[in-house]
């Protein structure tokens, strides 16, 4: 008894080295496709974790309230921020990222504000905005006084308009 061709189509094709190395591309490509996209996948959501504000892995200690004398601005590179004593003895950390475009601005002494290098928007000693284009006033960060240290919560900087007096922190 002979098959018929129609049966013989049918059958599948014995495995020899063509078929296996197709099938072994084709199983490698869907391998390929599930990780690219396990891949994409994990990026978009590796960001999405809030820190919580109390977080104290973000609390840094930037000095004794006596470091910082009356009227000074300090810089301080590890938090990315200046630390401005006011006149009253009140305090500010000051984000040196420009409300612009996210330039760091340098604090000029001889004319007492801001600058921002890259398009030359200028903030006073309080972050306020004295020439744009910058929008708003300079972000800041939370400070907290304990034992006479001073500590600053880099974790969640606050934006604003200008400076208000509540702002301000005192020993």
């Amino acid at each position: 008894m002979s098959t018929s061709p129609r049966k013989q189509n049918n059958r599948e094709k014995p495995l020899n080295r063509r078929n296996f190395l197709k099938k072994t591309w084709a199983a490698l490509g869907i391998l390929a496709g599930l990780e690219f996209t396990g891949a994409g996948i994990a990026f978009l959501w590796s960001n999405k974790e809030k820190t919580p504000a109390g977080d104290r892995s973000k609390l840094l200690s930037v000095g004794a309230v006596s470091d910082f004398a009356l009227n000074s601005v300090t810089p301080f590179r590890p938090g990315r921020l200046y630390i401005c004593r006011l006149e009253d003895g009140g305090f500010l950390a000051i984000s040196l990222k420009c409300s612009h475009l996210g330039c760091s601005v340098s604090w000029d002494a001889s004319s007492g504000k801001f600058v921002c290098p890259c398009h030359s928007s200028s903030f006073d000693k309080l972050g306020n905005v004295l020439s744009p284009p910058a929008p708003r006033a300079l972000d800041i960060f939370p400070v907290f006084i304990q034992n006479g240290e001073v500590l600053v919560n880099t974790g969640k900087p606050v934006k604003r308009q200008r400076f208000i007096k509540s702002q301000a922190v005192y020993a």
